[in-house]
């Protein structure tokens, strides 16, 4: 599912309240037909949120933030693969702080990889990544959608995905939220 809509129309909001972040002041989300707050842990197992920020510690490395950010049951092999796969070689033991913002989305982007996630929740995820980024970004959202996965997205590209539903998020005229 791919949400769009103009800057400030309410996207980000949106994917808090689906992943949790925020409470919504009416409605409920449910998860398997019960609401997230009676099965939160369960949810929160099955999801994986990558927002607008990358969420990279600057002063760790590309692997030691994957490391850092993976299940703990990731092997150092299936780190090395992830950071590979996002182009990476090369740049798996230089602090953060050195690389671009678009190496900073790579790493992050990385999780992907090592995620046992069933829904991915990603927030502009094309952000600052090059070409190729964006394709092999497009590669992985298509395996996961055939192993049964799901994706709900925020993004401003048109997604040769097939399947994908879009939705446009527009501001409620009088308090600014989606309706």
């Amino acid at each position: 599912m791919q949400l769009e809509g103009a800057n400030g129309a309410g996207k980000t909001t949106l994917m808090r309240l689906m992943t949790s972040a925020l409470q919504p002041t009416s409605g409920k989300v449910l998860y398997l037909g019960r609401p997230v707050q009676d099965c939160r842990y369960e949810y929160l197992d099955n999801i994986l949120y990558i927002g607008h920020q990358s969420g990279v510690k600057m002063t760790l490395s590309a692997e030691e933030n994957l490391r850092w950010m993976s299940p703990a049951s990731t092997s150092a092999a299936e780190i090395a693969l992830a950071l590979d796969a996002v182009g990476l070689r090369g740049y798996t033991d230089v602090p953060c702080y050195s690389l671009s913002a678009g190496q900073h989305r790579r790493v992050a982007l990385a999780r992907l990889s090592t995620s046992k996630a069933a829904i991915w929740y990603l927030d502009e995820p094309f952000t600052s990544i090059d070409k190729q980024g964006v394709l092999n970004l497009q590669h992985q959202l298509e395996a996961h959608l055939q192993r049964g996965g799901a994706v709900v997205l925020s993004t401003h590209q048109n997604l040769p995905i097939d399947g994908l539903r879009t939705y446009v998020v527009e501001p409620h005229s009088d308090i600014g939220l989606p309706l």
